[in-house]
């Protein structure tokens, strides 16, 4: 006898306010359990200190998630300057204190030297691997591991507010970024220290930030759903919640696209490469989108291949 499937089949990606405490994956439970949903992913951590934008998909959505992990962010953040902490925020222990002695115009001059193309060092405190386990695992137990610098880029940096020892920026970055490594290197640039003390992440790609809910909206929702209801594997007896839901090509919607004829289709959803048709008439990009011709339904991404067919990379099963 086949296992009864746990959770809706529901597909989509929603954008949650993380708030402050609690771990990403604490929050992708979360909505889950809110959204009865069988399967779902977030798009990239943010550390228990740090608030804000969390898209995270469910279903069919998280084949897509990557897509969001590798898109550029952007973070309000605050920085105390003076203190230098072993996890570069505010929950480490300080390692040195050194006084403030530092004028707007340099704070200004020293932001500029880390806009553009950089190197960073990640810090030992990030989720980054090293032999299947996240490097803040072995700086737990005091052990330091080498680290490669890595190229990042750092789009726009703006001094927002510089008060006393604190100070208000606005970062927009490629992924990889680490913005606690940041700080700390700008702290180190300025001869005084710094780390983060606040840390919002306002951004992911272009997603609109007025779409985005907090736990409380989502559980007031939730809470209209009678717990005796008979059958909550019905999408109608969750229409309220699924409309916030961001369709799962939002994720993707930087990439070009194609659209495939109905026999196409169904090969492609086979996993064969097949002819297609664009309205772009340089279409060069690795990586395209794919919708049926036919129903205009989101088909998943492929990639264009030697023969200038369309060979699938990842494809969305409907169910």
């Amino acid at each position: 006898m086949a296992r009864k499937r746990k959770g809706r089949l529901v597909n989509g990606i929603i954008l949650l306010n993380k708030p402050l405490g609690g771990s990403s994956n604490h929050a992708l439970q979360q909505v889950k359990r809110l959204f009865n949903a069988a399967k779902a992913g977030h798009t990239g951590a943010l550390d228990p200190l740090a608030t804000g934008m969390l898209p995270i998909c469910l279903g069919e959505a998280t084949k897509f998630s990557q897509f969001l992990l590798d898109a550029d962010k952007t973070y309000s953040v605050t920085a105390k300057l003076g203190v230098r902490t072993t996890t570069s925020d505010a929950d480490g222990e300080v390692v040195e204190t050194k006084p403030v002695v530092v004028s707007e115009q340099q704070l200004v001059a020293a932001s500029e030297e880390f806009k553009g193309p950089i190197k960073q060092i990640p810090s030992m405190f990030s989720a980054l691997k090293h032999q299947g386990k996240p490097l803040y695992h072995y700086a737990r137990q005091g052990i330091d591991i080498p680290r490669e610098a890595r190229d990042i880029e750092i789009y726009n940096l703006s001094i927002d507010r510089f008060e006393g020892d604190e100070v208000d920026m606005t970062v927009h970055c490629s992924k990889g970024t680490y913005i606690r490594s940041l700080v700390d290197d700008l702290g180190q640039a300025l001869g005084c220290g710094a780390f983060v003390s606040r840390l919002d992440r306002t951004q992911v790609t272009d997603y609109p930030v007025d779409k985005m809910l907090t736990f409380e909206q989502l559980q007031a929702m939730r809470d209209k759903i009678d717990p005796d209801t008979e059958d909550l594997m019905d999408d109608a007896t969750f229409r309220e919640l699924d409309q916030y839901l961001l369709p799962m090509d939002s994720a993707v919607k930087t990439l070009g696209s194609v659209e495939l004829e109905l026999i196409a289709e169904g090969y492609f959803r086979n996993g064969n490469p097949v002819f297609f048709s664009s309205d772009e008439s340089h279409l060069e990009e690795e990586l395209v989108r794919v919708y049926s011709q036919d129903s205009g339904r989101f088909l998943g991404v492929g990639f264009i291949d030697d023969d200038g067919k369309v060979a699938p990379k990842r494809t969305v099963v409907w169910e």
